[in-house]
């Protein structure tokens, strides 16, 4: 579920390590103090990263309430030098979990700490059995660059988007797009897509739009505070270089499109021709960083805060245009609800 870097943005992020360096040339003679490798220390540097590098805090403290203080407070008792490693770090991975947040891991050899309940606390809305009803077998589709793709009996298109872990070719996403040019409108479904490359979003998300859009903004760390923050920078989004799509697009989501899917979805959602069809996204709206602990276990987290072009944050989801769920009768019946419904409002936009 990474989310990478967008090349539009590498300029402040090299500014900022440039900064980083000097800083750390012109403070060679300063020691820094360094948490000893015991419990104690392994829990003091874990709260302390997070507290003075990690993003949401503000954001979640008014979402439900979050309290990074009391976290330490509730927490630092469980934390005993005569603790073996594994209890502590159970006690790491539960505190990490207090801040909601699938981009906050804790890695250790035997496990990897992560939460979960952004997507195990709501329907799944997806199933891979459903989806082969609609694709069809190997043979019926086509697949360029990860991207599986159709026209459905009715002329809607139907492309698939499970990851965005690798970019697309322009040479894939133009023949995609040459293939269903005849098409009365599209579907990409990017249900259960955990994320990947943000410049992937990016890349599908060029194929929708005939104009440079600013596509959100990011802002970064500037000190120890938990509003210690860059003013936002906008990016753009740059429109596609070959063939584009021109006519309705339908864009499927459910709690498991995550990260730099949640990112292709605030790209287009309210743009002219784009209806997001489904549950709400699971969010992911922070650039992950990783730290080591004393003890060599590797904390990621969220950094970097991106928002939508109203300057909105989507860390805890974007709501869908339409809201559908799949019932346990439409699975028995072998229906996909959320496909059926992106059908029917693009034949009803086609007329």
């Amino acid at each position: 579920m990474s989310l990478r870097l967008l090349p539009t943005l590498l300029r402040p992020v090299r500014a900022a390590v440039l900064l980083l360096a000097s800083a750390v040339l012109t403070s060679s003679c300063i020691t820094e103090d360094v948490p000893a490798d015991t419990r104690q220390g392994n829990f003091d540097a874990l709260w302390r990263t997070l507290d003075e590098r990690y993003c949401f805090f503000s954001y979640k403290a008014a979402e439900y309430g979050l309290d990074w203080n009391e976290v330490r407070s509730r927490y630092a008792p469980a934390v005993s030098e005569g603790m073996t490693e594994r209890q502590l770090f159970e006690v790491l991975a539960d505190m990490t979990r207090e801040l909601r947040d699938g981009h906050v891991n804790l890695y250790a050899a035997h496990d990897v700490a992560r939460y979960g309940a952004w997507f195990d606390d709501y329907p799944m809305n997806y199933s891979d059995s459903l989806e082969r009803k609609y694709l069809g077998r190997a043979e019926d589709y086509a697949q360029a660059s990860g991207l599986a793709y159709r026209v459905l009996d009715d002329n809607i298109g139907y492309v698939r988007c499970a990851s965005f872990e690798s970019d697309f070719g322009d040479g894939n996403l133009n023949e995609v797009v040459l293939a269903l040019r005849g098409c009365d409108g599209l579907i990409v479904d990017v249900r259960s897509n955990g994320g990947g490359m943000l410049t992937a979003a990016q890349h599908l998300a060029s194929l929708f739009v005939n104009e440079p859009v600013v596509a959100g903004y990011m802002s970064h760390k500037t000190g120890p505070g938990h509003d210690d923050f860059s003013t936002p920078e906008a990016f753009m989004l740059e429109p596609f270089r070959a063939l584009r799509w021109q006519k309705p697009v339908a864009i499927l989501t459910n709690r498991r499109t995550y990260s730099a899917a949640n990112a292709f979805v605030m790209y287009l959602k309210g743009l002219p021709g784009v209806t997001v069809v489904g549950d709400r996204t699971g969010g992911g709206a922070g650039m992950p960083l990783s730290a080591e602990l004393p003890c060599g276990w590797l904390l990621r987290f969220s950094a970097c805060p991106i928002y939508d072009r109203q300057m909105q944050l989507s860390e805890m989801g974007i709501d869908p245009d339409v809201k559908v769920d799949i019932s346990a009768a439409d699975y028995a019946r072998g229906t996909d609800t959320i496909i059926e419904t992106a059908r029917a409002l693009l034949r009803a936009a086609a007329r």
